[in-house]
């Protein structure tokens, strides 16, 4: 039963959001979501959907209800970079900060709680718990970032592809009850050529592990993308513990 289903103080809006409580409007009072609530607008987008332009006027921020965002950062010479990605609950966007400085995009369908800019800002200089979360937030995605270079900069192929795919299955569903949950089934949110990007691998290398996985009886794929985690232990071993 969720916990507000019946708090009629609770707007319409925010009530049905599973998001919620571990994001950022888990900080704010029920006066200060209904404000919220009054400017929001719920948006659902097509994989592939530019929700961020680098370098472009940002006048949104959105929490993300569901799907995946992938992070990515152009190069001087045109090619693109992906450097993170974003679940729900996360928070999409840079408060204080008028130009997007990486380029977001729908890695999958996404769901979002779109506001402007103002309305955030100015419950910031109002909510000090507001302030917190995002503080809270934007520190776990520095540590996440860290871990994620000794990802890349010291795992094999293998380590790298299991680490990816344990990373998914930890953070897909917004309604698991700790981070240390995972779901067991899930459709890759990326194709091959985006996680071998995300990985500084190759597409060949990253087909082959992924194989080895499946040949091992680690994890089972159908379709192409639909991943089944077969033995959850055994993957986060192959992901260097």
């Amino acid at each position: 039963m969720r916990r507000d289903i019946h708090n009629s103080d609770i707007p319409e809006l925010c009530r049905a959001c599973e998001a919620r409580h571990k994001g950022v409007c888990g900080a704010l009072s029920a006066d200060q979501l209904k404000a919220l609530a009054r400017e929001s607008v719920r948006r659902e987008v097509a994989a592939g959907t530019e929700l961020i332009a680098s370098e472009e006027p940002v006048a949104t921020y959105a929490n993300i209800m569901s799907g995946v965002v992938k992070l990515s950062k152009l190069l001087a010479d045109g090619r693109r970079q992906i450097v993170g990605l974003q679940f729900a609950p996360d928070f999409l966007g840079r408060p204080f900060k008028r130009d997007g400085q990486l380029n977001a995009e729908a890695a999958t369908p996404v769901r979002l709680c779109v506001f402007p800019h103002r309305t955030v800002e100015r419950l910031l200089r109002e909510s000090p718990a507001l302030e917190h979360r995002l503080l809270e937030q934007a520190l776990t995605e520095l540590d996440e970032a860290r871990e994620w270079m000794v990802t890349l900069g010291r795992k094999n192929a293998e380590e790298k592809v299991a680490s990816f795919l344990l990373l998914v299955a930890t953070c897909y569903d917004p309604e698991v009850a700790d981070e240390a949950d995972r779901v067991t089934a899930f459709e890759l949110p990326m194709t091959r050529a985006d996680i071998a990007d995300f990985l500084g691998l190759t597409i060949e290398t990253t087909s082959r592990q992924l194989t080895r996985l499946r040949r091992d009886r680690v994890i089972e794929i159908a379709h192409n993308r639909e991943i089944t985690i077969l033995d959850p232990e055994e993957l986060s071993q192959r992901s260097g513990g």
